[in-house]
């Protein structure tokens, strides 16, 4: 399934930042997680991701720190900030207020429900 690059873009923030609530990661465990929490069908790359973390930081939502793997590979770790859980309570209850209507709308209208819709 595509999804269309509004959506991807518009959903990307509350998802990094919901991510990294669950606890500090790297790049590439967050496309990985990304994928995983979307059954394969969100692939994200590092063009797309880097940059939101970078702005996120910028915004004081996320700070970064350098650590060593145990394969002795250096690697960018993201946390969460008091000002990024803050932003993410928001942006939880802009999207349930979103989620809210598009149920209602969907659940209302002719015709079935679009695959994947909400019960």
């Amino acid at each position: 399934m595509h999804i269309d690059k509004d959506l991807v873009a518009a959903s990307a923030t509350p998802l990094v930042l919901g991510i990294l609530a669950e606890g500090d990661l790297y790049g590439y465990a967050i496309l990985k997680r990304v994928a995983e929490l979307s059954g394969g069908r969100m692939n994200w790359n590092d063009g797309m991701l880097y940059p939101l973390l970078h702005r996120l930081e910028r915004l004081g939502h996320v700070s970064s720190s350098w650590e060593v793997a145990e394969t002795g590979r250096r690697r960018k770790h993201y946390s969460l900030t008091p000002a990024g859980r803050a932003a993410l309570a928001e942006r939880r209850a802009q999207w349930g207020v979103v989620v809210d209507a598009l149920q209602r709308v969907w659940q209302s209208g002719p015709g079935p429900a679009p695959a994947g819709a909400w019960a």
